[in-house]
């Protein structure tokens, strides 16, 4: 979150305010719009002249970062609710491959 508040100073500084969270969600679709590059990229489906492990390594932190600058901002705690949300999956998951197959 220190990083998301020297954000905001800059932000203040250059343009008078911090960047609402519609603002923050912007950010963050540009740099998956940029991970999606780099995915296709290394698929061989996009030329990448730079250094493509150490720039998917970047953007893959990058895109958690605003995941945690989300969370921080409306007050979600991040690990539980990712830990529950898994274990909800996994039971869906299992039950539905211990139920009849689906007709094709």
């Amino acid at each position: 979150m220190r990083i998301r508040e020297i954000y905001h100073a800059l932000e203040t500084k250059n343009h008078g305010s911090a960047w609402t969270i519609q603002e923050d969600m912007i950010g963050f679709t540009y740099d998956v719009g940029e991970l999606g590059r780099l995915l296709m990229a290394d698929e061989g489906r996009w030329v990448y002249p730079g250094d493509l492990k150490q720039d998917l390594e970047h953007k893959l932190a990058e895109c958690l970062w605003w995941l945690l600058v989300f969370s921080g901002r409306l007050g979600i705690d991040l690990d539980s609710a990712f830990a529950s949300k898994m274990a909800e999956r996994e039971s869906e998951l299992s039950a539905s491959l211990a139920g009849p197959a689906a007709e094709a």
